[in-house]
């Protein structure tokens, strides 16, 4: 998954975030050859992050007032015998911005020490102000509306129409009142948005068992669990605890203890702090004309409004719901076998007897793939993997300025020529980030500055073994990376990078997840940590017919998340969130997954801060990444030229036309569902 702070700055577009607003006239022949001339060495763009608080605070301060004099000197141009110069003073502002927010947004995720995280969240509160006080200025925007643009392309007449909505949807054509309201409303979401992912940060619980109640782990997990001295084993809620424990561990009331710590995370403090992030974020939309926020949300997206994001839930979900229901009724039987009692699957129990039910009726046991996928080699896989389908090299830089001693830094070369650079911080740590997500280090640019991006991942150690799911979620997570990195040639900062529609951001991830189980692809890196052998095709192939058992489950769990952000950013706050979710997790999901009394899964879910109420990205994502891989599936899923393909059409254009458009100039056709609906009915 890729988390973005979505204050209103990220919403409207502003520079830094995934979805960033710069008009580009047409370039000259002198501007063209330009762009093509190598850069110097890449800045060290993590090195305040490495360095003293005072030069981290320094370059903050340097970046914002780059941004103003670059906004000052805007001012004094004429569109019509500068706009050029015009245009490039805005650039730069909007780059400079951007900087400061991608570095400060990853500090405040990963630095260890708690003064740099503090400094970084204030670095971006004023990074965003700065944002909403320029998106808000009238001279600029006149500035910019009124630069001609009639002999430009088709890529900076889409980009300008962005632009010019996106001042519009911040407010800059309103009084001076409501423009200092949306100004302050801002950052007050801002500073919620940044509690809210703090809290979630912060409170890791743990939870003490016997050494019995770890029967059915793998060994290694046992052994990396000894008893402390009152003879208990901790277990805590991060993932690399969470989700082996909840699928293995044999003990059904110690998967409960660990799933009720699990959704008690962030409780009580973000209680308050999602009802004040709701209620702040409707009274900003409703400010600028929007009956609410989701509303707000969807007007720049691909769905385009919130009626077109419920009719997508609602029909995904529909589409699965018979296979849901036949899959709940095999899990629940399957447990019968063990208590001839039970009535109904708890929560705690579906990953335990999923495992069992593919292990029984497929001979499938999930952990005989671990032995494949030690951490190191998996690493190399995705990197060697990744390498032969688009012709680049990663190449170690073992000096780079990183903020922690496990960080390691890569070079992303193609014949020798930079493109890139990149971070792996994989591992957990307190005070960390507890998802996986990519993050802007820097953001790209031809001829003036190269992208360098960051993964943020929580997997085990180098010599220890990952499981089949995080070995996908490397692949989708180095996806974005790679999306960041081919895509930072554009001219233009504004439509450099990941920067296209949001719905639109988890495709080329969710693309390159389905690499992950391909039998191909797993046999070129998946070897046995101990002997060396690749892994066998049966197992494979089991490992194939066992995904196919639970996806109806999962697309309706993925309805109910997608119907929880939609549903709160679509009220009058003052609702129960609580008893809000309990009711739609009755509407999609037969399990009653996030609500038990004394639990609150929302307080946790941080995608309500980041992607606020557009979680239905994810499937809407997965339904074009399908009908994209239907392109792969004829021609061969390492083959050069429709990987090559893939790239030129869809990555590296990064946002300077629709996506809708990317997806077409690679199909040949428009993306359709059925792609989707056969995958989902697959046996």
């Amino acid at each position: 998954m890729r988390i973005v702070a979505l204050t209103l700055a990220a919403a409207l577009g502003a520079a830094g975030c995934s979805h960033s607003t710069m008009p580009n006239p047409e370039p000259s022949s002198s501007a063209q050859a330009e762009a093509r001339k190598p850069l110097p060495p890449p800045p060290e763009g993590s090195k305040p992050m490495s360095g003293t608080l005072e030069a981290f605070n320094a370059t903050c301060t340097a970046d914002l007032e780059r941004a103003r004099a670059q906004i000052a000197a805007l001012k004094t141009l004429k569109a019509a015998t500068d706009g050029r110069a015009l245009l490039e003073a805005y650039d730069e502002a909007t780059a400079a911005i951007g900087n400061a927010l991608s570095r400060s947004g990853l500090t405040r995720e990963v630095h260890p020490q708690a003064a740099f995280r503090d400094a970084a969240r204030e670095c971006e509160q004023k990074a965003d102000a700065l944002n909403v006080e320029i998106s808000q200025d009238r001279g600029v925007y006149d500035a910019l509306a009124a630069v001609d643009l009639s002999k430009s392309d088709a890529a900076t007449r889409y980009w300008m129409e962005r632009t010019l909505l996106d001042f519009r949807r911040a407010g800059v054509d309103r009084d001076e009142a409501t423009r200092a309201k949306v100004k302050t409303l801002n950052e007050e979401i801002l500073k919620l948005g940044q509690n809210f992912n703090q809290n979630i940060a912060e409170d890791v619980r743990k939870v003490e068992l016997n050494p019995k109640e770890l029967a059915g782990l793998p060994e290694d997990f046992i052994k990396a669990h000894a008893p402390g001295a009152n003879g208990k084993v901790v277990i805590t809620s991060n993932y690399p605890d969470y989700f082996p424990f909840l699928t293995y561990a044999r003990d059904g009331k110690a998967r409960e203890k660990v799933w009720r710590a699990y959704h008690q995370r962030a409780h009580p403090k973000n209680l308050e702090v999602l009802n004040q992030l709701i209620a702040k974020r409707h009274e900003l939309a409703t400010l600028l004309g929007y009956p609410t926020w989701a509303a707000f949300v969807t007007e720049t997206k691909m769905t385009r409004t919130q009626q077109v994001a419920t009719e997508f839930i609602d029909k995904v979900a529909a589409t699965a719901e018979q296979r849901a229901k036949q899959e709940y009724a095999d899990l629940l039987a399957r447990k019968r076998q063990d208590d001839p009692k039970a009535t109904a699957m708890e929560p705690w129990d579906q990953d335990y007897y999923e495992d069992r039910l593919k292990a029984e009726r497929l001979g499938f046991d999930s952990q005989s793939l671990r032995p494949y996928f030690e951490y190191g080699r998996v690493k190399k896989g995705v990197m060697d993997i990744t390498s032969r389908m688009w012709g680049i090299t990663f190449v170690p830089v073992k000096d780079a300025a990183v903020w922690h001693p496990e960080v390691e830094a890569y070079d992303v070369t193609e014949n020798g020529a930079l493109l890139g650079r990149i971070y792996l911080d994989m591992h957990p740590r307190d005070d960390k980030y507890k998802h996986a997500a990519q993050f802007d280090v820097v953001g790209g640019q031809a001829g003036k500055r190269y992208p360098e991006g960051a993964l943020v991942c929580n997997f085990p150690h180098e010599g220890e073994l990952m499981t089949q799911d995080e070995v996908e979620t490397f692949f989708h997570e180095f996806g974005h990376l790679l999306h960041h990195v081919f895509a930072g040639r554009q001219q233009w900062k504004g439509i450099t990078g990941i920067s296209t529609e949001w719905d639109f951001v988890e495709t080329p991830s969710m693309l390159l997840q389905q690499w992950a189980s391909n039998p191909t692809i797993l046999q070129e890196f998946a070897r046995h940590h101990q002997t060396g052998e690749a892994i066998p095709a049966a197992l494979v192939e089991k490992l194939r017919a066992s995904k196919e058992f639970g996806k109806g489950l999962w697309t309706r769990r993925q309805m109910f998340l997608s119907a929880v952000a939609l549903d709160y950013y679509s009220r009058t706050p003052g609702f129960d969130t609580t008893e809000a979710l309990k009711k739609l997790q009755e509407k999609y999901s037969p399990f009653r997954h996030e609500y038990r009394e004394g639990t609150y899964f929302q307080l946790a879910f941080g995608h309500l801060e980041g992607y606020s109420a557009a979680y239905y990205t994810y499937v809407w994502s997965l339904v074009i990444a399908k009908d994209l891989e239907t392109e792969f599936q004829k021609h061969g899923y390492l083959d050069a030229a429709t990987t090559m393909k893939y790239r030129k059409t869809v990555l590296e254009p990064g946002g300077s036309k629709p996506a809708a458009d990317l997806v077409k100039d690679f199909l040949g056709r428009p993306y359709g569902f059925e792609a989707y609906r056969t995958y989902l009915d697959a046996k």
